[in-house]
């Protein structure tokens, strides 16, 4: 019985990551330093992308939130881990979110967690490579305006392939959960 169900389980495990867009065009943005990077200089470690905006109202910060925690949570587990995992924030509206406002607004979340942003075509192809949702909406009075987005965050293993992804109905223990198993059952392949 144990077999079967450790055989379905990992039967829709692989039917859910056929489903998953598979992020392999990357992305070329900048850092919050304005260090160019793209997805090939996070190879060998585990990535948690995370795509957003810093004037979202709630979604984003309750998503980093979660993001933060489930970090804390990991590194409880393993204190080695900070070097093998890396939380990436990529800008979903990168007019309003350069380098320095997003170094200011990710900096109340998690210490470890990088900003990305780039121009709105760089911005928009890495979204689409992980196929992403966005869209600015209508400029208030104010010239205020909210950017619908998918709320995913995307796990990837050291080949840059996406393992997983997280919705808003996961919780930062659920996550962190996992992260660890995928963690583990990969150094088990790779061993």
């Amino acid at each position: 019985w144990l077999y079967l169900r450790r055989q379905k389980e990992r039967q829709q495990r692989q039917r859910r990551l056929r489903q998953l867009p598979l992020g392999q065009a990357g992305f070329q943005l900048l850092d919050t330093a304005g260090t160019a990077r793209s997805k090939a200089d996070f190879l060998g470690g585990w990535v948690l992308l995370y795509f957003g905006f810093t004037h979202c109202p709630d979604v984003c910060p309750e998503e980093l939130q979660k993001l933060g925690r489930a970090l804390e949570l990991l590194e409880e587990l393993d204190p080695a881990l900070p070097p093998l995992l890396q939380p990436l924030f990529v800008t979903v509206d990168p007019q309003r979110d350069g380098a320095a406002a997003l170094a200011r607004y990710l900096r109340d979340f998690h210490p470890r967690i990088l900003g990305l942003t780039g121009s709105p075509q760089q911005v928009k192809e890495a979204a689409a490579a992980f196929g992403v949702y966005v869209s600015a909406g209508p400029r208030d009075a104010d010239g205020d305006y909210v950017v619908d987005h998918s709320v995913l965050t995307f796990l990837l293993d050291p080949d840059g392939l996406v393992r997983d992804c997280y919705g808003r109905s996961s919780t930062a223990q659920e996550v962190a959960r996992s992260v660890k198993g995928h963690m583990e059952a990969y150094g088990a392949l790779a061993a």
